[in-house]
């Protein structure tokens, strides 16, 4: 497991590195987290975790921190507290604990795991790892069609300069 310098506290977010994603927990106490787990969510899935993108259910789950994050790196990570006011953590926990075992829709654009813990954390359901996908798709798109254009135009400049020697 990760060494970590400071202790979560109850209502603490609990970014676990993945590799090619991030999962997302929340801090209960006592050394547990809730979080939203697809079955092949798991520290040792390796590759099969990706498989959680096809899944279309998740079960909530409390679980200890260690057995969760595994031998990946993970951190305590509030990302929207400065954009967002923290709920109060006993309603928090109340409403992490109200959910347990419950198989929930899962959906890894609008409802995945990251999604679930900021509802319980701010209110609001947020994905921060699929806003950057998403804006990082839009990019290379973009980039894509700018290329295809320049491309064109250049196959028509220089098209254009080939029929000129075959009239001549």
């Amino acid at each position: 497991m990760a060494k970590y310098e400071k202790k979560p506290e109850p209502g603490d977010l609990i970014e676990i590195f993945r590799g090619t994603y991030q999962h997302w927990a929340i801090f209960v106490g006592e050394g547990y987290v809730i979080h939203l787990a697809p079955p092949s969510e798991h520290p040792q899935a390796g590759a099969y975790s990706m498989m959680s993108v096809l899944s279309d259910k998740a079960t909530v789950k409390k679980e200890e921190l260690y057995e969760v994050v595994g031998n990946d790196e993970y951190c305590i990570n509030n990302l929207l507290d400065e954009k967002y006011e923290p709920r109060p953590v006993q309603e928090i926990l109340r409403d992490a604990h109200s959910v347990l075992g419950q198989e929930r829709p899962y959906c890894v654009f609008r409802g995945n795991c990251e999604h679930f813990v900021t509802e319980l954390r701010y209110g609001e359901p947020q994905s921060r790892q699929v806003r950057v996908a998403v804006e990082t798709f839009a990019a290379v798109a973009s980039a894509g069609i700018g290329l295809g254009i320049v491309a064109y135009a250049i196959s028509k400049m220089f098209g254009s300069k080939d029929k000129e020697k075959q009239t001549q």
